[in-house]
């Protein structure tokens, strides 16, 4: 039996994408949000959510019986790159940054295949990377630096 995603990770998740959206479209539009650089605010946040990511892998690793030291290892690349990617200049920040969201709803696919997390949340994850990651890259491609 395929079970739903619950609401409130539907909800959230879609919440999740505003700042991505709206950070981006201000920063190729070229405009200030309050008076300050979007840029930074949206690779700070995409690092964030980065690593937020990682977690994902580290809690499904910790509720796993056999714990595997490999999902751990992998859990915290997430993390490294994304800060990396804050000290590239623009913009190869939010191009990076973008790849890596992308790349990491594909990596992660392993865990619902492997029963580490129920297959909602693989599809969701696809969802939620796919936006995120192609906001960051439209930022990164067309953004002013």
């Amino acid at each position: 039996m395929h079970r739903a995603a619950p609401p409130a990770a539907l909800i959230l998740g879609a919440a999740g994408l505003i700042p991505f959206l709206g950070l981006s479209a201000l920063v190729i539009l070229g405009q200030p949000l309050l008076g300050l650089a979007p840029r930074p605010m949206l690779a700070a946040y995409g690092a964030v959510i980065a690593s937020f990511l990682g977690g994902l892998r580290w809690g499904a690793a910790a509720a796993s019986p056999e714990g595997r030291g490999v999902d751990y290892a992998v859990s915290v690349a997430p993390s490294l790159l994304a800060w990396a990617a804050l000290f590239a200049p623009a913009p190869w920040d939010l191009r990076a940054l973008g790849a890596l969201v992308l790349a990491w709803g594909l990596v992660d696919q392993d865990l619902p295949r492997r029963g580490l997390v129920p297959a909602w949340l693989g599809r969701l994850r696809l969802a939620l990377s796919g936006v995120a990651g192609l906001a960051l890259l439209a930022a990164g491609v067309w953004g002013s630096t």
